[in-house]
């Protein structure tokens, strides 16, 4: 696994040009069928070292959980927020996801006057900000973020849907789409932690 050669290179050029509490942003959870979006934002203190920090779709479950507790312990502030399944229907996925970032930013216990956003949009955020393409790969704060979005997500699935929905099996699949998921589908039906959205190919199939 490659490391970022410079991780707060991108921190370093906004402090450069005035601002001073800068996060990173990401969110998780966008592509599964079932459960909650998940947004973090974390602010580091500038030039931290935190070993093995990486986009989290790169690392295993188990370093996830250990940078988890790690960046928790040494953030300057971090907020994890979620749009819930109801709210992606409403609104979509693409702008549930904007709202999970933008309530992120806004939860932080010491607010960021910039915010660095992984991916190519950046709609409805309010804070000033810069969309970061790769940019779990590429600025430490936007990894930290992702790693917290993530962990919490699989938490949430794992500890909270998989107990109130034991037929569904989400500690395994997550809600992402597997065979397995699919499976569970066909025998049970939708269950309230479900996406309607995202069930109508399925639901097509049925009929």
């Amino acid at each position: 696994m490659s490391e970022m050669t410079n991780p707060y290179e991108i921190e370093q050029r906004c402090r450069e040009a005035g601002h001073e509490v800068i996060c990173g942003v990401d969110e998780a959870g966008a592509g599964p069928l079932a459960g909650p979006v998940y947004a973090a934002a974390v602010v580091l203190p500038m030039g931290l070292v935190i070993e093995g920090l990486n986009d989290s779709k790169k690392l295993t479950e188990k370093k996830r959980e250990k940078l988890f507790d790690v960046i928790c312990e040494h953030a300057v502030a971090y907020a994890v927020t979620s749009v819930s399944e109801q709210e992606i229907d409403e609104i979509n996925i693409l702008n549930a996801r904007m709202l999970a970032m933008d309530r992120a930013i806004k939860a932080l216990k010491v607010p960021a006057d910039f915010a660095l956003i992984d991916g190519n949009r950046n709609a409805g955020i309010e804070c000033p900000n810069e969309m970061v393409v790769g940019g779990d790969a590429k600025s430490a704060s936007i990894a930290a973020a992702s790693i917290l979005a993530k962990v919490s997500r699989d938490r949430y699935v794992t500890e909270v849907l998989d107990k109130e929905y034991p037929a569904y099996a989400f500690a395994k699949h997550k809600g992402y789409g597997t065979k397995l998921h699919m499976e569970m589908l066909d025998r049970f039906g939708p269950c309230p932690a479900h996406r309607r959205t995202f069930l109508r190919k399925w639901e097509a199939k049925k009929k």
